[in-house]
């Protein structure tokens, strides 16, 4: 069996919830409880659970959040999909080391219950995250 990667999360409105990853980020829905739901949030299995007491919401300038990492073209048409949902940028896209092997483009976004998303594209994935046969030998043995 392949690794399916799995993440789960408070939410302060379990409808709400997936609403918007389903309309605004496009996950597919999938098991859905009276006390949580499941989306596949780009392969990784992602549970909301209803817990209003547990979601803390967005803390200015904290550095946690989840994301994912996407070829160009599934970037653009993933940033798109959410600028016309009307989505917040808690940090808007924006390009670092433009034009090396290292580019990324990257933005965040929150849910309804203040879960900080990541978006981002790399220009060369193996140069921008020092993939090497040392640190990840099977990525480079596949030639990713």
């Amino acid at each position: 069996m392949q690794p399916i990667l799995h993440l789960s999360l408070p939410v302060q409105d379990i409808e709400e919830a997936r609403d918007f990853y389903v309309r605004a980020l496009g996950c597919q829905p999938a098991r859905q409880r009276d006390d949580f739901v499941d989306v596949w949030f780009f392969g990784l299995q992602l549970t909301l659970h209803d817990r209003p007491d547990e979601a803390n919401g967005l803390v200015p300038g904290s550095a946690r959040h989840f994301g994912v990492t996407l070829g160009r073209d599934e970037f653009e048409q993933l940033v798109e999909r959410l600028e016309r949902s009307g989505v917040e940028w808690v940090s808007p896209v924006t390009t670092d080391d433009a034009g090396l092997l290292t580019e990324q483009t990257k933005g965040k976004i929150v849910d309804p219950s203040g879960n900080v998303i990541e978006v981002k594209t790399y220009r060369d994935v193996q140069a921008a995250l020092e993939i090497s046969a040392h640190s990840y030998p099977e990525a480079v043995a596949r030639g990713n």
